[in-house]
């Protein structure tokens, strides 16, 4: 994971402007809304399925098409950020987020009541998430393009983890809200996630300054920006390996703590809650230490956070008490507090400034393209035996590991 040999790319990666506190506050406000959302859908999914007597392998094939959707619609927003400016799009990403949840679980509400199941609930709650994904994939790289339009290469790396801290607070909010919440009623966390998307569109509206046309793209893009350029290659290659073994537990760890502890509905989603706060805690933790502090290359970030990875996963593998499960899944949200920001900021340090938001929306494609294998694969081997799940997700993490060590001799 070198950087790019064009010597203008360093001096052309200076900001004219610099991200002021305020605006970077704005866009983590936002990013931990979408992330709090996603966090209250993956801690209560597996359990409101089955309350609408949708199959394993269906529930996790609900996140895994409509994270093809968000993967293949991403690089999209990012590129329109570039001609439109960040700003408009990532208000246009809340409001889809906003409505597709309304109608996501508008869905799930006529399959409580009796009004839809079987394959038509299915086929429903999987066209209202995919239309969902479509536009909600607008937010993410058109905020990481914003900050790193402002931000300065030497900083790039602790800016990008500040604005991972978002995804990592959304997460640690969104169980504790879910298991809160879900004493109301399975779909109440849902409809909480839809007012707080509003209410961050409102805030990005008032609060967030719009891009000045100096700091977008000034010259005209040479070839459009794909995920087989190779300043970004290994970037994008080890984030997909990454989330294809992390989704394959996160998608499961609720069937898991259902079955292994004998847990009803609420209980599942609650527990659930709890084990994806513990990982999103360390994940936070990570992001505002050890990443602002160490000035490590990516390459060896990336590395030792996958190490954590494959610890965690091995320990989840194990796991009969609540106790067991919390270590492995701390261990996980460490390796992705090393990872992301790196990932992150080495692929915006890859490419020129007119690049950003294209760079940008690779990056947070990779996330939905690993969603899109890990919970089938995960779901299918599920079936077959509990604890080959996490399993899965160790090989995945040891062969990105090895392809890295191998690809950099």
């Amino acid at each position: 994971m070198q950087q790019p040999a064009d010597p203008d790319a360093a001096p052309a990666q200076q900001p004219s402007a610099r991200l002021s506190r305020h605006d970077l506050a704005v866009l983590i406000a936002a990013l931990m809304t979408t992330a709090m959302g996603q966090s209250l859908v993956f801690a209560i999914l597996a359990p409101l399925g089955r309350e609408v007597r949708l199959g394993e392998l269906q529930i996790t094939s609900i996140i895994a098409v409509s994270a093809l959707v968000f993967g293949v619609a991403a690089p999209y927003w990012g590129r329109l950020s570039d001609r439109l400016g960040r700003k408009p799009i990532i208000i246009t990403g809340l409001i889809g987020y906003t409505l597709g949840t309304l109608a996501f679980t508008s869905v799930f509400y006529a399959g409580l009541a009796g009004v839809l199941g079987g394959t038509a609930l299915y086929v429903v709650a999987l066209l209202a998430r995919c239309s969902q994904s479509i536009v909600m994939s607008a937010t993410n790289p058109a905020s990481t393009a914003y900050a790193a339009d402002h931000t300065g290469r030497e900083q790039r790396t602790s800016t990008m983890a500040r604005l991972g801290t978002a995804n990592s607070m959304g997460t640690i909010l969104g169980p504790a809200v879910s298991g809160a919440l879900a004493t109301l009623g399975l779909l109440a966390p849902l409809y909480f996630a839809a007012g707080m998307a509003a209410l961050a569109a409102l805030i990005v509206w008032r609060q967030l300054p719009p891009t000045p046309a100096r700091d977008r793209a000034t010259r005209p893009v040479r070839a459009r920006l794909r995920f087989t350029d190779r300043r970004i290659m290994a970037y994008l290659a080890t984030a997909v390996g990454l989330f294809v073994g992390f989704s394959g537990i996160q998608q499961t760890l609720g069937f898991q703590l259902q079955d292994k502890l004998q847990l009803d509905g609420i209980q599942t989603a609650q527990m659930t809650g709890a084990a994806l706060l513990v990982s999103a805690a360390f994940t936070f933790l990570i992001q505002v230490t050890v990443m602002q502090r160490l000035k490590l290359r990516a390459a060896l970030l990336i590395r030792i956070g996958l190490a954590s990875l494959l610890l965690g996963a091995i320990v989840i593998s194990t796991f009969n008490s609540f106790a067991v499960l919390a270590v492995g899944m701390a261990f996980l949200g460490t390796g992705l507090g090393l990872c992301m920001p790196a990932i992150s900021a080495g692929a915006s340090l890859a490419v020129s400034p007119e690049e950003q938001g294209a760079a940008a929306g690779l990056v947070s494609s990779c996330p939905a393209i690993g969603f899109v294998a890990g919970p089938i694969c995960a779901g299918a081997l599920y079936q077959v035996d509990g604890t080959l799940a996490p399993l899965f997700s160790a090989v995945v993490f040891l062969a990105v590991l090895l392809g890295l060590h191998f690809s950099q001799r």
